[in-house]
């Protein structure tokens, strides 16, 4: 995989650069609420910008459904990824129609423009290759060089991440060269113990990650609501927490071969509990009841780990040399439920190993809770490929990107 830095080195000058970066931000009435995946591509933009290169930066942003939609405008992220530059940086109203080349011809060497979201158009997402091709055919026109920077899409075989790459010279970015290269830390290097811990709402989506991580990890700590299911396989009454009743038979299994192979896996020994779920909106007090992890009462659902399990969470990552974590331990968005996420953070700022946050909800709770995030070894952009790179699946956007 070729890297941006044997681009810069070979020279960019009036080139058109394209880069495929992912802009995917949080928005609240047209307002960005986390900037940090703009950041995170800054690099990569600013070096090119400053090679004299006319970057073209393309992204996706929510799920439109291959139409144009005001709700899911790149607008606000192209405004912000100007003042992070400090520079002007011109926008495109459409993908590959007039406005998006009357921006590319207007640049001069070392300026930046944004083309609208690229999945206003069908061919973006499409799962025909022809139809998918075609679009790509049409970015294509619009660069000399294509630079991939977008982890949080790799994943996806969309024209942008997967078929782009093969229609023009081709070079991996500041920033995904740093996510592949901690991936690798994760899986081929790894420095023991190697905890993990795996939180969010539903064990499915991270029965293939566990799976994989049996071969490799020394203990793996479960929370959030994936953490009921578990408890479920165990026997113990969960109330009306979440549950993927479907998924008992796979979470046996685990638990199973965690034993056979020496894995320690650690549940929620305390929850905190209540009849009802938080207003997340108001943040009004939820009052919730601290019960033992065996003992949910059958009216309430288990919303945080307890006061003990945060305690028993951050001794079994003291002595870790490596910890991965993805996904909350609690509904981290209301303050009643953020002290089990904010558990789990502080134990890895408090280490000494190598702190992996894999994107998402977790890289989200780590902002909102106002942790530095120059405290973690490394912040993913993206929970969903780091996910599947740590299945041992091929993602299309790094094969892509390979010659």
């Amino acid at each position: 995989m070729k890297t941006i830095d044997e681009l810069l080195a070979d020279g960019v000058s009036g080139k058109r650069v394209f880069v495929r970066a992912d802009l995917n931000v949080p928005l609240a009435d047209g307002t960005i609420t986390d900037d940090g995946r703009i950041r995170a591509v800054l690099p990569t933009v600013k070096a090119l910008a400053d090679a004299g290169a006319k970057v073209v930066v393309a992204s996706h942003l929510g799920r439109p459904k291959g139409a144009p939609d005001p709700a899911f405008s790149l607008l606000p992220a192209a405004e912000r990824l100007g003042e992070l530059l400090g520079a002007p940086v011109a926008f495109a109203e459409d993908t590959v129609g007039p406005a998006a080349h009357d921006a590319v011809d207007g640049l001069q060497p070392g300026q930046v423009a944004v083309i609208e979201n690229l999945r206003f158009n069908p061919g973006e997402t499409s799962k025909d290759d022809t139809e998918r091709g075609e679009f790509a055919d049409r970015l294509a026109a619009l660069a000399d060089v294509y630079v991939g920077d977008g982890f949080g899409a790799v994943h996806r075989k969309h024209a942008s991440v997967f078929d782009l790459p093969a229609r023009l010279p081709h070079y991996a970015g500041h920033l995904i060269a740093t996510e592949v290269g901690v991936l690798k830390q994760l899986t081929d290097d790894v420095k023991r113990p190697y905890a993990v811990v795996l939180g969010g709402a539903k064990v499915s989506d991270k029965l293939g990650v566990i799976d994989h991580l049996l071969e490799k990890a020394d203990r793996i700590l479960i929370g959030g609501g994936m953490a009921y299911t578990f408890l479920k396989a165990q026997g113990y009454e969960v109330g009306i927490s979440l549950l993927q009743e479907d998924q008992i038979p796979a979470v046996k299994e685990y638990m199973k071969r965690a034993e056979e192979r020496g894995v320690e896996f650690v549940l929620p020994v305390d929850v905190l509990v209540s009849p009802e779920f938080p207003d997340l909106k108001t943040k009004a007090p939820a009052n919730p009841t601290t019960v033992a992890a065996t003992a949910i009462p059958a009216d309430q659902e288990g919303l945080d780990i307890g006061p003990e399990t945060r305690t028993l969470y951050a001794s079994k990552l003291a002595d870790a040399a490596t910890v991965f974590w993805n996904g909350p331990m609690g509904v981290f968005e209301h303050p009643d439920y953020a002290e089990g996420t904010k558990a789990v953070a502080q134990a890895l700022v408090d280490s000494d190993g190598f702190t992996v946050v894999g994107g998402g909800d977790s890289a989200a709770a780590v902002r909102t809770l106002g942790f530095d995030e120059k405290a973690f070894g490394h912040i993913s952009t993206g929970g969903g490929a780091s996910l599947e790179y740590l299945e041992g699946k091929t993602l299309p956007g790094l094969a892509a990107l390979e010659d």
